[in-house]
């Protein structure tokens, strides 16, 4: 399967953390009908599909709701304890999901609700340094693959993320690559939230071309976040179409964790860079995701129609269109639910391959039901989190172990040895 290319990029001044915005749920939208390219269809369809006539959106995280629910027992938990018990409330631990219907939202809802804030995490030792360009490549290229990482999202913390490759032996104390061939893939969600998604992004970028060099790699999947930062850059305030009423990607992004230093510091390198990013991959077995959402079956019954396809509609340059792939990519939980969670993973796995999901995009500690209350006081589920979440019959693994939330940020080798 063809593999997400990397493009390197020179950084530029330091971040300055600022304070994040509470994360909102994305209104039902309805889009502007648009087709596929010619020869791409959906999964089930002989003929082209029409994007957007699906169900209602799931936005960053589920709302919060007068009524406690039962936790959500973990199947194939790594380093989770039985249930905390929910000290906030979410909305019902499990929904029908599936890429025809996801549920519908709450009465009176609006496009300002308030979710999970990004809980405080004390000092970090400042943000993190943008890295520049500088690469030094290895004398001996490593010979065939080898062990295959991937990264779930990071969200801006670089300082965590650092820590994290340095534990695994991905890169050295100077931040260069030193896996020989190994094979890492970042599962999308760089910025936004934390203190310095553009280091991030530089960092990734310089990794990939000293992995190349090395006789590895080192590549990248589209979250939701690379297209609302894209969208945000090229579209700012003009009024998109959203059942709820005009909204626009500028407003959404500062809704959902948007720094203002991210945005000043965000170059063309860093757009093309995000643009060019595939949307899945199968990699040895395992079908690389960002969302838990069945929603790839819009673009194609191939991950390279899926891939060809989003690229398309990306370089329409439409902010509608845009919009459309923001919000769909925002859906989850498609996997969570006991009854129907499984047959969703196996109407992926059918489609493009792979015996397992591996994504990140909903935090464990929501998928567990392990949440704290809205202003954070007893949120001591996140913490708990040390490893990734194997669940829907161990056919889905996820990775997002809540770094903003004061969790821990994941680098796995796989497979798991589960």
């Amino acid at each position: 399967m063809v593999e997400g290319s990397m493009t390197q990029g020179a950084g530029q001044g330091p971040a300055v953390r600022t304070d994040t915005e509470r994360d909102f749920r994305l209104p039902v939208a309805e889009p502007a009908s648009h087709t596929v390219p010619p020869g791409a269809t959906t999964a089930g369809s002989d003929g082209p599909a029409e994007l957007g006539a699906d169900a209602p959106v799931y936005g960053e995280y589920p709302a919060y709701y007068d009524a406690v629910p039962a936790p959500v027992p973990a199947q194939h938990g790594y380093g989770h304890e039985a249930p905390y018990g929910a000290a906030g409330a979410l909305g019902e631990p499990g929904r029908p999901m599936g890429h025809v219907s996801e549920d519908s939202d709450p009465e009176g809802y609006t496009p300002t609700q308030r979710d999970l804030p990004v809980i405080g995490r004390g000092a970090l030792g400042g943000p993190g340094d943008t890295v520049q360009i500088q690469y030094v490549p290895q004398e001996t290229p490593g010979e065939g693959p080898g062990p295959l990482y991937v990264v779930g999202d990071v969200h801006g913390y670089i300082d965590e993320l650092v820590a994290e490759l340095q534990f695994q032996g991905l890169i050295d104390a100077d931040r260069n690559w030193s896996a020989g061939n190994a094979r890492l893939w970042f599962l999308g969600d760089f910025t936004d939230r934390g203190p310095d998604g553009i280091g991030v992004i530089d960092l990734v970028m310089r990794l990939s071309a000293e992995a190349a060099a090395a006789g590895g790699y080192c590549k990248a999947l589209m979250g939701n976040h690379e297209l609302l930062l894209i969208g945000a850059k090229r579209f700012g305030d003009t009024p998109v179409v959203s059942g709820a009423g005009t909204a626009t990607f500028q407003a959404a992004w500062l809704l959902n964790g948007g720094q203002r230093t991210d945005m000043d510091r965000l170059q063309d390198v860093h757009l093309q860079w995000m643009s060019r990013l595939d949307a899945a991959v199968l990699v040895e077995d395992h079908l690389l995701l960002h969302s838990d959402t069945t929603a790839y079956l819009d673009y194609g019954d191939s991950v390279e129609d899926v891939n060809d396809t989003i690229h398309e509609l990306l370089n329409r340059n439409d902010a509608d269109i845009t919009w459309d792939l923001f919000r769909k990519f925002t859906k989850r939980f498609a996997f969570r639910d006991a009854e129907t969670g499984p047959q969703a993973v196996r109407e992926l796995i059918g489609t493009y391959g792979g015996s397992r999901v591996v994504h990140g995009h909903s935090p464990i500690p929501y998928l567990l039901g392990e949440v704290g209350t809205e202003d954070g006081d007893g949120a001591h589920g996140p913490e708990a989190v040390v490893g990734p979440h194997v669940y829907a019959e161990g056919l889905a693994i996820a990775m997002d172990g809540g770094v903003t939330m004061a969790g821990k940020l994941l680098v796995v080798q796989l497979p798991l040895n589960d």
